[in-house]
């Protein structure tokens, strides 16, 4: 009987600076191996310009698919940072001043540093629940399954200090990684062959290439311990037989990713 819990979550990624290259986003990875370490499997990464309709519209796509979603960029103060109030648009939620997030506001800026620009910040989608950001102060947002955090990766990851007392996980993924010296095309019967006994584990392959010569690494990846081992055994013994050498974890030089 299979009692592993599964959760899964999805972000979004906005700006218009992302998308034309003036900002290299540096949040994904960040997230990825932050929610794998709380159980939590980010499935799916969407990139989207500041625009209202996109944002509703993805929003709702991804807030009904995964168990949460999170989101990065746009909660600023300036005419542009249209996050909050299009999360309100896709909840059909008022778009309100939170008081919590005023005092937060107030106590860090001092009632006369409370500019037209920085109120801005306190307005959030009607009943929701503050992050804290230790670095800045404008806080993030919580609202259902939602969490709205900023774009610069320090206060991102600030904030999620605070977004790990409100998240539930599932059971973490393990990895187990070997790698060949040889080009990944030559096992790629093998790859198929283990992958449809083990349905339960993924496996992916990274082709690299050191010294003139190509090679390949093999990540599987699963929260069931038993299958994983058992996989991965049956890929260094199939890889063994057809008179391959495989090597355990990743390859000790820095290789060269090929696309």
């Amino acid at each position: 009987m299979n009692n592993r819990k599964t959760v899964t979550a999805a972000m979004i990624i906005i700006g218009d600076e992302i998308l034309s290259g003036r900002t290299k986003d540096a949040n994904l990875n960040h997230l990825a191996n932050w929610l794998g370490d709380h159980g939590i499997q980010l499935r799916e990464v969407r990139v989207i310009p500041d625009e209202s309709d996109v944002i509703v519209r993805t929003v709702n796509e991804l807030r009904a698919a995964f168990d949460y979603l999170f989101t990065t960029g746009g909660i600023g103060p300036t005419h542009d940072d249209i996050t909050s109030e299009n999360i309100a648009r896709a909840l059909d939620r008022p778009f309100v001043q939170n008081p919590e997030a005023y005092e937060v506001l107030k106590d860090h800026y001092g009632p006369e540093g409370l500019t037209e620009a920085r109120l801005r910040m306190a307005m959030m989608p009607e009943g929701a629940e503050l992050i804290d950001n230790p670095i800045s102060r404008a806080p993030g947002i919580h609202v259902e399954n939602i969490f709205v955090l900023a774009g610069i990766p320090v206060v991102m990851q600030s904030m999620l200090m605070d977004v790990g007392k409100k998240i539930t996980g599932g059971d973490r993924m393990i990895n187990k990684t070997i790698h060949v010296f040889r080009g990944e095309s030559v096992f790629a019967d093998i790859l198929g062959q283990v992958n449809d006994v083990f349905d339960e584990v993924s496996i992916g392959s990274y082709p690299f290439y050191h010294e003139r010569a190509y090679g390949a690494t093999f990540v599987l990846r699963s929260a069931d311990e038993v299958a994983l081992d058992e996989a991965i055994g049956m890929l260094k013994k199939k890889i063994t037989n057809d008179g391959y050498e495989c090597f355990d974890g990743e390859p000790a030089f820095k290789s060269k990713p090929v696309d």
